[in-house]
């Protein structure tokens, strides 16, 4: 098949590359802002062609999905710190990109599967248990911490209209806290294993009661994988995420100064945002419309996350 993977040189897309290149055509489009990609083995694959360029560009995303039979959107603004400053540029990339992937797919005959990557910020600052069924959330105007969650939303509604309008074959998925090898940009997990490998403070938001569940990333490039094939995705939005894997992220600093055996210190730190105070999924339909059941613990998905940045 053509694969064709919008924002895939970041952590998603190059792990999801590794999965797929040996036996497919890849074409990524990506503005190598955060290019984890160039560090991977499978950078020079001879299958693998990668686009600099900009999801906003309606003509290079329509010319690299042109024969495509799987879309995989992954191309956004995020991290709380670059959308909090830069909350126009997050609105229009976020939806005038979803906008292009959609109208390109929709001139696509070839198209099998467009999979649409949103966020588990789309339900607000509490969630536990969240189904993908209930009530979606998100904060004040005056807040630019809840302008990625908006868009984000907002491109689930487009997608689903298109589906709905256009009998286009789309998935949404949700990921909460994806971590693990190849991961660029922000991440709280990331973060601590850097400092705590350099022997420098882990930085804790506020008192670090907050709550998360941590998905490994081999879990997520499953669930990926199925939602290419199981027709009982198509018109769905899937949370993915592992709850039996839930920390505080105070525990989390903990465990991975164990884990790495530093000496390094906790430092708690104010931030200016509101924070989400607990993320914790419902995966039944990942179980049931995707067939992944997330196999990877907590501890043994941040030693292998460990293992990979002190052997890089």
């Amino acid at each position: 098949m053509k694969v064709f993977i919008t924002g895939g040189a970041g952590f998603l897309g190059t792990n999801l590359i590794a999965r797929l290149v040996d036996e497919h055509e890849i074409v990524v489009l990506d503005t190598l802002q955060r290019n984890a990609l160039k560090y991977a083995p499978w950078y020079w694959h001879s299958h693998l062609t990668v686009v600099q360029g900009d999801v906003c560009d309606p003509e290079v995303v329509e010319r690299c999905a042109r024969g495509a039979d799987v879309i995989f959107h992954m191309a956004a603004i995020a991290g709380v710190s670059v959308v909090v400053n830069n909350p126009a540029t997050t609105l229009r990339t976020n939806l005038v990109g979803t906008m292009n992937v959609l109208e390109a797919a929709r001139k696509n005959p070839a198209l099998k599967r467009l999979i649409d990557f949103s966020t588990s910020e789309v339900y607000g600052p509490n969630v536990f248990r969240a189904r993908e069924d209930g009530m979606t959330t998100v904060g004040s105007v005056y807040q630019p911490r809840w302008y990625y969650a908006v868009s984000k939303l907002a491109s689930e509604f487009l997608c689903h209209a298109y589906h709905t309008e256009y009998g286009m074959p789309t998935v949404g998925i949700r990921p909460f806290n994806v971590y693990g090898p190849h991961q660029v940009g922000e991440g709280c997990v990331k973060n601590f294993v850097e400092a705590a490998l350099k022997g420098e403070p882990l930085y804790v938001h506020g008192d670090g009661d907050q709550v998360r569940s941590w998905c490994y990333v081999d879990d997520m490039t499953r669930c990926l994988l199925k939602a290419m094939k199981e027709e009982g995705a198509i018109g769905r939005h899937i949370n993915v995420g592992n709850p039996r894997a839930t920390t505080s992220t105070l525990e989390l600093a903990h465990t991975v100064l164990r884990l790495t055996g530093s000496e390094s210190e906790v430092v708690f730190k104010k931030i200016g945002y509101p924070d989400v105070e607990v993320r914790v999924p419902d995966v039944s339909e990942m179980q049931q419309n995707l067939g992944v059941t997330a196999e990877v613990g907590l501890e043994e998905g941040l030693k292998r996350t460990i293992d990979w940045w002190r052997n890089r």
